[in-house]
């Protein structure tokens, strides 16, 4: 499964090409609009770059299953003898790798664009790196909640915005204690149970949304 999803993305990269797009150009108007003071700019740059994350995200996770439901894979998944929370984790996780990845990747550029100082910026990275899985988690299941409904993305977004704000919370206040001379350590493993939580946990709901779903 998860072979075949980024096969099927490397045909279609515009798939994830634009959620990595959408992520640059909204983190890159908030310098543009606010000034060139880059205390305003270091302050609230934690909390740009999670929001603009969120966001992307959330624009490519609302197909996730879309095209299984109407090509009836989503139905092989379903009475096949392969273990569904497994076959969703694998496509949760290729999402990951599609969309997560790189923003994580390119936070850092992001990060220099705010005037962030290094040690902040590599924290960014890190916080983004543990969270980026939670929202990948958290909208395969937003995704199976809402398969097959009119305005299903609007939908998805107001199910996964409240569970995704402590993922948020965390993330950004690590860079913040950082950036003021305190531990992150606190944050960080508060954002580590948050993903080992979620990854025990969102599969298994997602499977039973699939099939709630499709009943």
């Amino acid at each position: 499964m998860l072979w075949r999803d980024l096969r099927l993305a490397a045909r279609g990269p515009a798939q994830w090409l634009l959620p990595l797009a959408f992520f640059v150009a909204a983190a890159s108007l908030f310098p543009l609009g606010i000034g060139a003071d880059s205390t305003v700019l270091r302050r609230i740059a934690p909390g740009v770059v999670w929001v603009c994350a969120l966001l992307a995200m959330m624009l490519s996770v609302t197909q996730l299953f879309t095209s299984d439901q109407q090509d009836g894979t989503l139905e092989q998944m379903l009475i096949g003898s392969h273990w569904l929370p497994g076959l969703v984790a694998a496509r949760v996780l290729a999402h990951w790798l599609q969309s997560g990845l790189p923003l994580v990747l390119l936070a850092p550029v992001i990060g220099l664009l705010f005037d962030m100082p290094v040690p902040a910026v590599g924290m960014l990275a890190l916080a983004l790196l543990l969270g980026t899985p939670v929202l990948s988690l958290l909208g395969g299941l937003g995704a199976a909640l809402t398969l097959g409904l009119r305005s299903g993305g609007m939908l998805l977004i107001l199910i996964v915005l409240p569970l995704a704000m402590p993922a948020l919370i965390f993330g950004a206040g690590a860079v913040v204690a950082v950036e003021a001379g305190e531990s992150a350590a606190g944050h960080y493993s508060l954002l580590g149970a948050l993903l080992i939580a979620t990854a025990l946990g969102a599969p298994l709901a997602t499977a039973a949304a699939l099939r709630i779903s499709t009943e």
